[in-house]
């Protein structure tokens, strides 16, 4: 057995990878969803053998997945307890802090209390302030934004303030300030789970495109997160990706900032190949930003034989102590009808040299069962919340 100061964990999030909706999902408008499940029969059976050889056809029935392999993982998929559907409720939990009520959502626009304010501390006039998709509100309004100077404002299904501005007439900087405003403001009951910056630039609707710049601003964790105990044990704690805007800085030691799964990945590599004993935490952000809320099934399988393609160089560059999770935050079925993210089951598949093959982890209860497993296999404190597995893949 490894010495506690000797291990690592590397916990990577799919963002938006669903395996089949949840018992709630009537609330959410969700049934039927299914992001793995669809994509599969989309297109006509999954040719993902590193998945494979871990155990993913195992979890559930997937076109093309064989559930008769012997797992190189232990595998299994989890169930969100907490209220909500977002990015920041799936990572919350995930650290250990489940959610009572959902984030508030603006499905018919935000208060005109809110929007003055916004304007006035920002020094400019608004337009929009809509349930939109990205890519549609600066086609329908990026002209005026252009012609006009207003910000566009606009929400979604999720806990989400979002502001659109054109980079060419507002710089980026400029755009990070309007959601730090705009994130102050949001407090109290109107305290939405993430303020976003998403920069654009096209001189017109037909050439408008977003950038690869946007920006969370989450709200700060209301308790301590697994990441906090970690830190207080003198362990690094990484993140990669959008994780250090999900959890408001908090917690984070370092911040590595990403804007693609191939940067995402890369990343993790350099960190394994460079880091001591550590928790290194990456959300590859593609499959939910680029592909799930697009509808776009295409791009999301090449993403996914992209990782599939990636993962045995992972398992190379591992030492003896490292624990490897990978499992999402939530659903976001690029072939169910909207582009909002869905309420769903997550898959979960563990493993590392020093762990056992082929166990069947189950149903888990909530997504906080990771923290007490990583706060075990790290000898932490754990949030309270969750149940470990560790004794079932580690003896």
């Amino acid at each position: 057995m490894a010495k506690n100061a000797m291990r690592r964990v590397i916990l990577i999030i799919l963002d938006g990878v669903g395996i089949g909706y949840l018992p709630d999902a009537d609330k959410y408008n969700d049934v039927g969803s299914n992001t793995l499940g669809h994509l599969a029969d989309y297109v006509g059976g999954f040719n993902l053998p590193n998945l494979e050889t871990l155990g993913l056809g195992k979890i559930a029935s997937l076109n093309g997945m064989s559930s008769d392999v012997v797992a190189k993982a232990s595998f299994g998929k989890m169930q969100e307890v907490s209220a909500g559907k977002d990015s920041t409720t799936g990572h919350w939990e995930i650290a250990g802090l489940q959610l009572e009520k959902p984030f508030p959502t603006y499905p018919g626009g935000f208060p005109e209390s809110i929007i003055k304010e916004f304007e006035k501390r920002t020094g400019r006039k608004t337009i929009g302030n809509i349930a939109a998709s990205g890519t549609e509100i600066i086609k329908q309004l990026g002209e005026e934004h252009l012609n006009t100077g207003k910000i566009i404002v606009y929400t979604s299904a999720d806990s989400v303030f979002q502001i659109a501005v054109n980079i060419d007439l507002i710089a980026l900087e400029e755009l990070y300030r309007y959601c730090e405003i705009a994130r102050e403001i949001l407090s109290g009951e109107h305290a939405v789970a993430r303020v976003i910056a998403r920069p654009f630039r096209g001189k017109n609707a037909s050439e408008f495109e977003r950038t690869k710049d946007r920006k969370d601003f989450s709200l700060q964790p209301f308790a301590a997160t697994i990441h906090q105990n970690i830190m207080k044990n003198g362990i690094p704690t990484v993140g990669i990706g959008k994780i250090n805007d999900l959890y408001a800085r908090f917690g984070i030691q370092k911040s590595v900032y990403t804007k693609t799964n191939d940067q995402g990945m890369d990343a993790i590599l350099d960190e394994v190949n460079q880091s001591g004993p550590a928790f290194i935490m990456a959300n590859l952000v593609d499959f939910d930003m680029l592909w799930g809320h697009r509808n776009d099934p295409d791009g999301f399988y090449q993403g996914l034989i992209s990782f599939d393609n990636w993962l045995p160089e992972l398992q190379k560059n591992l030492r003896e102590e490292d624990l490897v999770m990978l499992t999402a935050d939530h659903g976001n079925d690029p072939l169910y009808p909207g582009t909002d993210h869905t309420r769903e089951y997550v898959p979960l598949l563990v493993f590392g040299e020093q762990f056992s093959e082929n166990n069947n982890l189950g149903i888990r209860n909530t997504f906080a069962d990771i923290q007490a497993t990583i706060a075990e296999y790290m000898g932490v404190e754990s949030t309270g919340t969750g149940i470990s597995f560790l004794n079932q893949i580690f003896n």
